[in-house]
């Protein structure tokens, strides 16, 4: 979502698109060395999420590939048909083109593109013929979605809904440049609050493009639908008889907004323009007040339109908790719990009835289709085995779905509902596995500390010789509550790791999601205890292998990853002899004043430094990294972006201060253009460079 988030972003341009050349053939040399580098992971296509014609013959999906050397990607719509095969390419090189979507009746396709300066709505023929301008909204659209009914649309795009300029507050001073707050909120993710909010448009639709445009948020209304910072238009939904929209919103603002994760599902009315939150109504049994205190998002209508599933998380301000799913009868206002028996978040909701509902579910490492009945409340998990299925479509007794492993990025799949085998559709990136020899992924049950068995893959390079030594880097997760899953990453690829002659130890520790409530929430109050003891656990275990260089061992993690790189910085008692932390936490009392959504520390923490008498907080903070710096005697590589507000850069520079006066080697990356992850080409190649470059330093 981020990326998705990111690309739409550097998409929005006032200018024509620059047409794009795209030559990602490998070279004599890269076919010649077989294996993978980063320059050979940046010629592979990015498949985004697909779907099927209504009737089920044709699936439709966008594919994504980078010119390195104009440091910019472009994106392309493809159809397949799911009979035969035969994919074509819908849209040419001379401009970006984005998240296609069927017509109601699979005779058009709708899409984004920015071919005549902002990203607007097009339309085309099923086989790519006469595309035609649909909007031209000021600025561009963030997002779309047309209603089945074909007469209604709904776009996002930012309102001015309040001013923290001082060029719009003092109109006299056009030429000043300061941002005025009397609120929390200054900032978020990677953009500084100029009063500028996504917001929501109704808008009529037909063949001659859209009218009656109307603002259902409202024009003064500062906070986002859909919720910043992913802005995923997968939160809105219209009803099949496009009378109704519903969406996600968390109209909060400030201190409440920042301490907060309490947003509710909408339904707007297009015919009398009422707006109904359902998860903050009366009930017909007892006239009770339903609570939903936590996230409320992802609403889905029904067939019949008389009901809506959405994902609901319990907790206020834990913004890892399950996702349950919950189905609301329009009639009775009553709400269903169908997942209480099920310890995993539901995701991706699908009805495939009126009965019958399909889901994505991160399962012990791992993410599959499971189905639930609305009447029984029993969770079925349709597939199995070593992979992630990152997205689905259904329609009729077709699913189409993007799967990945460690080893692959997406590719499509067909599943078989009625047994869950899988069948590969697409090859997108032969050019590259017909090349490049992948290393062998092994699944390793450890055993921790307290008597658990922890899930933890172990990446082999490359024609791996057991009478060899290799040096063993342990990956710390992010999150803290994210999973180590069979997802393929363009930033932390363990088999680029493993190719570079590195054998990866990632465990799924304590907080990890997928192995249940339990397990995940350990973490949240204790940072620097269990969790740690899992690290540690894993990277032991692997070192008694003979082929492991237990002198050569290396730690390496971004965000809470970042965190517990610095913690084990500081504990980890001579194992490793070199440490990479991109984006961590490395003082949390400093971190609390710095960061913006408050209700993440607030839970993870325990609450902020200032309650003496919060036992769990000052646990916390007592065990803040920054403590143990005088236990600091390894070197040590900090990547940070200066736009990364979510963990502010500067406990970057905090760390990289500490260790050059504590005398540790320690180096210091600093992208002025990157957030919390790094996406731009040029600045990944630098990335992987400054990554392996210490590595090889001190650990071959």
């Amino acid at each position: 979502m981020a990326f998705a988030a990111f690309a739409l972003g550097a998409c929005a341009t006032k200018e024509q698109p620059a047409t794009l050349d795209i030559d990602n053939t490998l070279t004599p040399e890269e076919i010649s060395q077989a294996r993978l580098t980063p320059p050979v992971m940046w010629k592979m296509g990015r498949l985004a999420s697909a779907s099927l014609s209504p009737d089920g013959s044709k699936a439709l999906y966008a594919i994504t590939r980078y010119n390195m050397s104009e440091n910019r990607g472009l994106s392309q719509i493809y159809v397949r048909d799911m009979a035969s095969g035969e994919e074509v390419t819908l849209t040419d090189n001379t401009s970006n083109n984005n998240d296609p979507q069927w017509s109601a009746d699979g005779n058009a396709i709708y899409f984004t593109s920015n071919r005549s300066g902002d990203m607007q709505l097009w339309k085309m023929g099923v086989d790519g013929s006469a595309p035609k301008q649909i909007t031209k909204v000021e600025g561009g659209i963030e997002g779309y979605g047309v209603a089945p009914s074909g007469d209604k649309l709904f776009y996002v795009k930012k309102v001015h809904a309040a001013d923290t300029k001082s060029s719009d507050i003092y109109k006299d001073m056009d030429k000043s440049k300061a941002r005025i707050y009397s609120d929390l909120m200054a900032r978020h993710w990677d953009y500084w609050d100029e009063g500028d909010y996504s917001h929501i448009f109704v808008a009529d639709l037909n063949d001659n493009g859209i009218s009656n445009d109307k603002d259902i948020i409202g024009a003064d209304a500062a906070w986002d639908a859909p919720l910043a910072p992913y802005f995923d238009t997968a939160e809105i939904a219209w009803s099949n008889d496009g009378k109704k929209l519903a969406y996600t919103c968390k109209p909060l603002t400030g201190a409440e907004y920042a301490v907060s994760t309490d947003s509710d599902i909408f339904i707007y009315d297009t015919e009398d323009g009422s707006t109904l939150n359902i998860n903050k109504i009366k009930t017909n049994a007892g006239m009770r007040i339903m609570e939903y205190v936590g996230y409320d998002r992802y609403p889905v209508w029904s067939p019949d339109d008389k009901q809506l599933a959405f994902c609901s998380m319990a907790t206020p301000g834990y913004e890892s908790d399950k996702d349950r799913l919950f189905v609301y009868d329009l009639q009775s206002k009553e709400h269903t719990y169908l997942t209480p028996d099920f310890d995993h978040s539901a995701q991706n909701v699908i009805w495939k009835d009126s009965k019958t509902l399909y889901f994505l579910s991160a399962i012990e490492g791992t993410q599959q289709v499971c189905k639930v009945g609305v009447d029984n409340a029993q969770v079925e998990v349709i597939t199995s085995g070593d992979h992630d299925i990152a997205s689905m479509s259904i329609a009729g007794d077709k699913c189409l779905t993007t799967l990945m492993t460690i080893s692959r990025d997406k590719e499509l799949y067909e599943v078989n509902l009625a047994d869950g085998a899988l069948k590969q559709l697409s090859n997108i990136n032969a050019h590259v596995y017909d090349n490049v020899k992948m290393g062998k992924v092994e699944k390793r049950m450890v055993k921790t500390t307290d008597g658990k068995e922890m899930l933890t893959w172990v990446i082999l390079p490359p024609d791996f010789d057991p009478a060899k030594k290799y040096p063993t880097l342990l990956y710390c997760e992010g999150g803290p509550q994210s999973v180590v899953s069979q997802g393929w990453s363009y930033r932390w690829n363990f088999q680029l790791m493993a190719a570079q002659g590195y054998v990866v130890v990632a465990p799924n520790r304590r907080g990890c999601p997928s192995f249940g409530s339990e397990w995940r929430e350990q973490i949240s109050g204790d940072y620097a205890g269990q969790n740690i003891q899992d690290y540690l656990a894993a990277i032991d275990e692997v070192a008694k292998e003979p082929w492991c260089d237990k002198e050569h061992l290396g730690a390496v993690g971004a965000s809470y990853g970042g965190y517990s790189v610095y913690y084990l910085a500081g504990h980890h008692e001579g194992r490793f002899k070199a440490f990479i932390s991109h984006c961590g936490i490395f003082n949390f009392e400093s971190m609390y004043g710095e960061t913006e959504e408050l209700f993440f520390i607030n839970h993870d923490y325990g609450g902020n430094y200032w309650d003496k008498d919060n036992a769990i907080a000052q646990r916390s903070y007592a065990n803040s990294p920054h403590k143990a710096v005088d236990k600091w005697d390894t070197p040590i590589l900090i990547i940070t972006g200066e736009y990364d507000f979510r963990i502010p850069y500067t406990q970057s520079l905090q760390a990289f201060t500490a260790a050059r006066l504590k005398g540790v080697d320690a180096r210091l990356v600093e992208f002025e253009n990157e957030a919390h992850q790094v996406f731009k080409p040029q600045n990944s190649i630098v990335w992987n460079r400054e990554f392996f470059g210490w590595l090889d330093k001190y650990l071959k």
